[in-house]
């Protein structure tokens, strides 16, 4: 893999994460969830990059596939908490009766 596309890529999530993280208002979720979803999907895209390498081994293939899952989980479980507090900001209806 080319060292300059590896740079590239990886600035280029660094920015978007920064952008990410500086657009969550505090009010909705900590600084942190935010930065935790960032991270985790910089290593989603790292981690398929690895295990789609042309001449990887085995083992990084095997890492890779687990790297994948595991921050995906974490990205989609960051994400469904985020939806969560969401809807606890939301002005609830008078029940009708």
């Amino acid at each position: 893999m080319n060292y300059e596309f590896g740079l590239y890529v990886f600035m280029l999530a660094a920015f978007l994460g920064f952008e990410l993280i500086r657009r969550v208002s505090p009010l909705l979720h900590t600084p942190l969830m935010s930065l935790t979803n960032a991270i985790a999907s910089i290593s989603v895209v790292g981690a398929i990059l690895i295990s789609g390498e042309d001449h990887a081994s085995l083992l990084s293939r095997i890492l890779g596939f687990i790297a994948v899952v595991a921050a995906t989980t974490n990205l989609v479980s960051g994400y469904l908490i985020t939806d969560r507090m969401l809807k606890m900001f939301k002005k609830r209806e008078p029940a009708k009766k």
